[in-house]
């Protein structure tokens, strides 16, 4: 401990001494380990940190497994069949979140809401701090309308009424008992925003619906592994066959279980780890850096070398004095690296985060914890050991005569006797090459992509939802009365050019289903085809300026009562009638795979438009079917308005920031109802290629970060060369 002491404190002189060295070396390793821990943090929260419940290694997504991949999806059905599964799993339960009114105050707003099975909260462990969950008799069809609600909403709605079990809520217009609270504790960030309240989802157990919106998850049985539930899994599809038989009919799908963080962050997990493999080569290059400043400093230091050796030191004790001093300069870099990283990754992340998920909003989960502390300890330490061997390794090994004898005048030195210092040189120059054509690539991917024509114009276009769900909106012809209002009332203001609503929005996700084309034999399985299915006011074409290729588009016309009608796009028309006329075909969509769908009627095809780029710049447009509002089914209006707030679009004739505050007024005024969501469409687009922008701004920082530490390394080794060519 005395000789540890002895060295520490003889290498925090010699370090003062030479400040210009120490700040050097320092900065070099700050910069490495900042970068290296920033990156690691982002890592940890995303892919180490285990999700917030109990035993959450047990818990496990439910889904389809085929060769085109993985469906994490559930239906009615499936969710009746898996919660069968006893043998294999406890606790299945199904959930989807959205929005929902709280009607009972006098000026409606907009709650997060979610649907849940009875066995949710026992699943991930939500803590009921009044009251109790929900049974199994609400959670039945046509069950009473109970419902939970979050202590922030208990607190901020009812504050914090002990009373408050038994009270009612107004939620759409249709009163629910609330029977609990839900505690602050329940940790719901993994997947997205907390729920204001919940309501049970009351699916039929006896349901053959295969339609796929929303979630199911489960517990494995405590004495079952991963693999031996999923091999129990797909086992137990053939019965599931047999009872839907045109469900799998290739025979080559079959049911799953994934653990929830695999499928939480499966879609992250290849930027991560590109990340980083990319901050781990700037942090060689820093090492690369400071082993070349102490090498050049060894040389400097041989006499005093020597003349410790030849008082008696060992080479063992030099190699562990030298040793220390690169260490005590990590360990100071490393603390400098880890509150710079820390710092760097939160002004990143409040600027973008990418859609990374479990971060929280603006990187607010992003901490330092124990395992952040331990890489940065880690690093730092390997790091020191790492570029600091070398070093004392040469400059333990001296010719005590000839040091001791040689004079004031300078050694010539070549590449042999500096070889080392070389290689190092050459390695981090290749090494910043590696990042700077990585960044080039993903500099020269991201103009690409903002060159990409989306398939509609989105400059001067403003986005709101609204909720529509409960009693005033069980039947279609009520939503298109109140969405008719709105639009003409929005129509009719000054600036706006055009007006429309729709249940998707381009490039925020929408709905997928099967078709029929009439008068077509069948060959593979009960459909066709498959393709996005979007519902549409008039108008809606004109506000994003889709051009049509063929046909028409939507007038005001095409209402309930009259000839059902839908437009296509160009992929499906090319894809389904390569050598005919898509204007003579008839389809029947989604009959057939969820009850609400069983009064789909046969639609004509009346107008062809231009592809949309619906699920992103860098995929190629799907088949997509495009259907009047006005004339869905009673049955299918409902279910699409729970599965997402019907979404209102207009088209200003200049910036859009300056109506919105007027544009949601009126059409709060039209409706009575709150909206929520508003945002331009450059603001959706811009948000499409996030990802894409946050990995060409990383990798530009790294590369210019290697580059710089290179340009160092090749100035230090060229400036000491021809100082020992100096007489």
């Amino acid at each position: 401990m005395d000789t540890l002491l002895q060295d520490l404190r003889h290498t925090v002189r010699g370090l003062a001494r030479s400040p210009g060295f120490t700040l050097a070396a320092v900065a070099a390793l700050a910069l490495g380990i900042g970068a290296a821990t920033a990156v690691f943090s982002i890592v940890n929260t995303v892919l180490l940190k285990p999700a917030p419940f109990p035993e959450p290694d047990r818990i496990v997504w439910l889904q389809v497994v085929s060769p085109q991949g993985r469906n994490p999806g559930g239906s009615p059905a499936k969710f009746a069949y898996w919660r069968g599964q006893d043998d294999v799993l406890q606790h299945v339960s199904a959930f989807r979140g959205g929005r929902i009114n709280d009607t009972g105050g006098d000026v409606p707003e907009q709650l997060r809401w979610a649907q849940v099975s009875a066995d949710y909260f026992r699943l991930f462990g939500a803590p009921i701090v009044a009251g109790r969950a929900f049974t199994v008799e609400e959670d039945l069809p046509n069950g009473p309308k109970a419902a939970l609600v979050s202590e922030r909403l208990w607190e901020r709605r009812f504050d914090r009424d002990p009373e408050i079990v038994g009270r009612s809520l107004s939620l759409s217009g249709e009163p629910h008992v609330v029977v609990g609270v839900v505690g602050d504790d329940f940790d719901f960030s993994d997947f997205g925003a907390a729920p204001d309240v919940w309501t049970p989802f009351q699916l039929d157990p006896n349901a053959t619906d295969q339609g796929h919106y929303f979630t199911v998850a489960g517990r494995l049985r405590p004495d079952l592994s991963l693999a031996q539930a999923q091999a129990a899994l797909a086992q137990t599809t053939g019965a599931y066959r047999e009872r839907f038989p045109d469900v799998f009919p290739d025979g080559e799908a079959a049911f799953g279980a994934e653990p929830i963080r695999e499928m939480l962050v499966r879609n992250a997990r290849p930027l991560l780890l590109v990340l980083l493999g990319a901050v781990g080569l700037v942090l060689l290059i820093a090492c690369a850096n400071v082993a070349n400043l102490l090498l050049v400093r060894a040389v400097g230091r041989k006499r005093e070398i020597a003349l410790r050796t030849a008082l008696g030191a060992g080479r063992g004790r030099l190699v562990r004095q030298l040793l220390t001093e690169s260490v005590v300069l990590s360990v100071v870099g490393g603390a400098l690296g880890l509150a710079a990283g820390v710092a760097g990754v939160r002004a990143l992340l409040s600027v973008s985060t990418v859609g990374l998920p479990r971060i929280g909003p603006d990187g607010a989960l992003v901490a330092v914890d124990w395992r952040v502390l331990a890489f940065a300890v880690a690093v730092s330490v390997g790091t020191g050991v790492l570029f600091g061997l070398i070093p004392a390794l040469q400059g333990s090994r001296t010719d005590l005569g000839g040091t001791l004898k040689e004079g004031g005048g300078r050694t010539g030195t070549g590449f042999r006797q500096n070889r080392t210092r070389a290689l190092l040189v050459v390695g981090e120059v290749a090494l910043a090459l590696i990042l700077l054509i990585g960044s080039a690539l993903l500099i020269r991917t991201s103009i690409a992509l903002n060159a990409v024509d989306p398939g509609f114009d989105a400059a001067n276009v403003l986005t709101m939802r609204t909720s529509l769900t409960g009693p005033r909106f069980e039947t279609a012809a009520g939503v298109e009365q109140l969405l008719r209002t709105g639009v003409d009332r929005v129509r009719a203001m000054p600036g706006v050019e055009h007006a429309a609503a729709t249940c998707c929005v381009p490039l925020e996700g929408g709905f997928g289903l099967p078709f029929i084309i009439s008068g077509r034999p069948l060959e593979d399985g009960p459909f066709h085809g498959g393709g996005g299915w979007v519902t549409v006011s008039d108008g809606f074409f004109g506000v994003f300026r889709i051009p049509l290729r063929r046909g028409r588009v939507f007038t005001d016309r095409d209402i309930g009562g009259t000839p059902p009608v839908v437009v296509i796009n160009e992929t499906m028309a090319d894809r389904y009638w390569p050598d005919g006329d898509a204007l003579t075909g008839r389809l029947v969509i989604g009959r057939g795979v969820m009850q609400q769908f069983a009064d789909e009627p046969e639609r004509q095809i009346i107008g062809v438009v231009a592809d949309v780029r619906d699920a992103g710049l860098d995929t190629d447009p799907q088949p997509r079917m495009y259907v009047p509002q006005a004339q869905l089914p009673d049955a299918v209006s409902a279910l699409a308005l729970e599965i997402a707030p019907m979404g209102w679009t207009v088209r200003t004739r200049t910036s859009p920031g300056a109506l919105s505050g007027p544009i949601q007024e009126e059409l709060r005024l039209a409706t009575g109802l709150p909206v929520s969501d508003v945002r331009t469409m450059d603001e959706v687009v811009s948000r499409s290629t996030a990802r894409q922008r946050f990995n060409m701004l990383l990798m530009t920082v790294f590369g210019g970060a290697a580059l710089l530490l290179a340009a160092i390394g090749v100035y230090g080794l060229m400036a000491y060369s021809v100082e020992q060519r100096t007489q």
